[in-house]
């Protein structure tokens, strides 16, 4: 069989630690699912609210603002009242500008945090800005915290850049302004993390991103980053889009680069649709990396787009209803059974693919299309083990007998109880 993949980019294991919860990072690890609070961290129990609800959905790491005196304060209240809940999720703590200031005068949020996230470009100029990237490192190793250094397109060091530009025009094959760009926020990366360890922080303490908005740009980057070092990477663009653009743009280049073999952790960062849940970005994520066989979270569903053949509305309630039964259960199964993630789930419309598809699958369902038997026949490793039928475009008693085999199959095949005996 065709290999796809390459193998994963070796690179240094970093321990993200809350009380007994360890996320382990890095090319021994699994990939991990990250996201980002957009509340005000200083409003404590929306902030609370939102991490809980992140956590439940998948996020194994959530990064909240630390911009202000009054956020940082925050964070010590918000893990207090996680720890009430029963929420170990480690929290990271994002800072521009002034994480040198909050992060000394507020030692209560550095203990507080499991992580920091620092952007070389925003710590300040000359001497200064190393002044003050080697007090956020330096309270890194005074409370043993892992550190990202991610550099950002938006906020690179104008420094490096002007550096690397002239230095490009000197070339005797110079390269377009733009690549030179993408270069020094490798540059930059890489620069920050040789000062880190120099102040003492190890390499295994170290999670470097150097992220941008266009899909070729980041490929480029990652690629140029991977190559030149062995820190565990971060993947995500800046700002992915809305809508079906921004899911699509976040696979398009994360998943290129993880089917290289790069990135330890990912984000999706696409803009919420006006009124949409906050975990959209945590779903997107975990069905990338699922979709391509690297992680398994929740079943699948399989479904068939549709044509003149089949009932539409009838197998698009179905597949829609299935879907989220499924994530609803998910939390449910984890607690009893052990291997269901990877379980595959068909909902199909008529009889041209229906069957064979339903067979392939753990347990799926075929729909009657146009002109064929009111019966919807279920397959569960390749058996038929039911038939149902229902009355009209009323998907909801096929729905429900479903929902029952597919919840007898989970039992029935992954329940830790029967493993043990």
């Amino acid at each position: 069989m065709m290999t796809v993949f390459q193998p994963r980019h070796q690179t240094h294991t970093v321990h993200v630690r809350y009380g007994e919860n360890d996320v382990t990072i890095g090319s021994q690890c699994p990939i991990r699912v990250q996201s980002m609070t957009n509340t005000a961290t200083a409003d404590v129990q929306a902030t609370v609210s939102q991490v809980m609800t992140l956590a439940e959905a998948g996020s194994e790491l959530v990064r909240l603002t630390v911009n202000t005196p009054q956020a940082a304060r925050a964070v010590v209240q918000i893990r207090e009242k996680l720890d009430q809940l029963g929420s170990d999720v480690p929290l990271v703590g994002d800072f521009h500008y002034n994480g040198h200031k909050l992060l000394t005068e507020v030692g209560e949020c550095a203990q507080a945090l499991s992580k920091y996230r620092i952007n070389p470009g925003n710590v300040g100029r000359g001497e200064r800005g190393m002044e003050n990237f080697a007090r956020m490192i330096e309270v890194a190793l005074q409370y043993d915290k892992p550190v990202r250094i991610g550099v950002n397109g938006g906020s690179l060091d104008p420094q490096i850049l002007a550096r690397m530009l002239e230095e490009n025009r000197a070339s005797a094959d110079p390269e377009p302004p733009s690549t030179v760009q993408l270069h020094a926020m490798v540059a930059s990366a890489l620069e920050s993390a040789a000062a880190a360890e120099k102040i003492g922080l190890p390499a295994d303490r170290i999670i470097l991103s150097a992220k941008v908005s266009a899909v070729q740009d980041l490929v480029a980057v990652y690629r140029e980053l991977a190559s030149a070092s062995h820190y565990a990477l971060h993947l995500g663009l800046t700002e992915a889009g809305i809508g079906t653009k921004g899911v699509v743009a976040s696979a398009a280049s994360m998943g290129l680069l993880l089917a290289e073999g790069i990135g330890d952790t990912i984000r999706v960062s696409i803009t919420p649709m006006p009124g949409a849940a906050r975990t959209e970005e945590v779903r997107v994520a975990q069905e990338l990396l699922q979709t391509m066989g690297l992680r398994a979270f929740s079943p699948l569903v399989v479904s068939c787009p549709g044509c003149g053949r089949t009932t539409s509305a009838l197998f698009q309630q179905l597949a829609a209803q299935t879907q989220r039964y499924l994530v609803e259960m998910t939390p449910r199964w984890r607690a009893d059974c052990e291997g269901f993630e990877n379980m595959l789930v068909a909902v199909m419309g008529c009889v041209v693919n229906g069957p064979g598809e339903s067979k392939h699958a753990n347990i799926g369902i075929s729909l009657p299309g146009n002109g064929e038997s009111p019966v919807a026949p279920v397959f569960a490793d390749g058996e038929k083990i039911a038939s149902i039928k229902g009355e009209g475009e009323n998907a909801d008693l096929i729905a429900e007998r479903f929902k029952e085999l597919i919840n007898e199959y989970v039992y029935s095949h992954y329940s830790k109880k029967d493993k043990n005996l």
